[in-house]
């Protein structure tokens, strides 16, 4: 087995487009050879707790309506060839993420990481829910086969907060500067949003090493 470390944020577009993408790949490879892990890197890691308003953020970011409308076409437009719905005028807040990287990391532990990754995707991508919010970090938790109030109670504290903040930084400091970014057998990385052809490839020539 080979593992796939993937550097990614929960409210990153690309990430779930990135995801969706290799998704689809690993569904048509069937038995592929990946062990999936995801590890933690925020993409606003000075947000406030209670997050902000969606928009005021984007154009913030891209220097006006306009341009945050220019660049927000083009992730529609990537995630209708991904497969995926993107409802961007149903997400009202862009939340700080330390609570859902949080999540994650239990996830892991549990061996539901990529249900809860996925769910996060939706929730906030599709459903527009603040994923900053402990309530519904808990439901979504829960809806991946958790234990609800253990979730809720680990969030209440300050439970791996300053570990998952040090692995962010330890990522930075290793060369991880966007998401997503994916590690490959833990030596080649690969960054970006690849489509389905491009990890069926990877997969495909990895076997071949593996057997030669």
């Amino acid at each position: 087995m080979i593992t796939l470390d993937i550097f990614s944020d929960p409210v990153c577009p690309w990430c779930y487009i990135g995801k969706a993408n290799l998704d689809r790949a690993l569904e048509q490879i069937g038995d592929h050879p990946f062990v999936v892990a995801w590890h933690p890197f925020q993409l606003n890691p000075d947000m406030p707790k209670g997050g902000t308003d969606r928009r005021d953020y984007l154009e913030a970011k891209f220097g006006g309506k306009m341009n945050a409308a220019r660049a927000y076409a083009q992730v529609m437009e990537a995630g209708k060839a991904a497969g995926i719905d993107i409802n961007i005028e149903g997400i009202e807040r862009q939340p700080n993420t330390l609570d859902a990287h949080r999540l994650i990391h239990w996830a892991g532990l549990e061996g539901r990481q990529s249900a809860v990754v996925a769910a996060l995707f939706r929730a906030y991508f599709r459903d527009g829910k603040d994923i900053g919010d402990a309530g519904v970090l808990a439901d979504l938790a829960e809806g991946a086969g958790m234990n609800r109030a253990v979730t809720a109670r680990l969030l209440a504290s300050e439970a791996d907060a300053e570990d998952i903040a040090a692995r962010d930084l330890d990522a930075r400091h290793k060369g991880v500067k966007a998401v997503p970014t994916f590690l490959v057998a833990r030596h080649y990385v690969v960054t970006g949003a690849q489509p389905p052809e491009f990890w069926a490839k990877v997969a495909r020539d990895l076997a071949a090493q593996a057997q030669g």
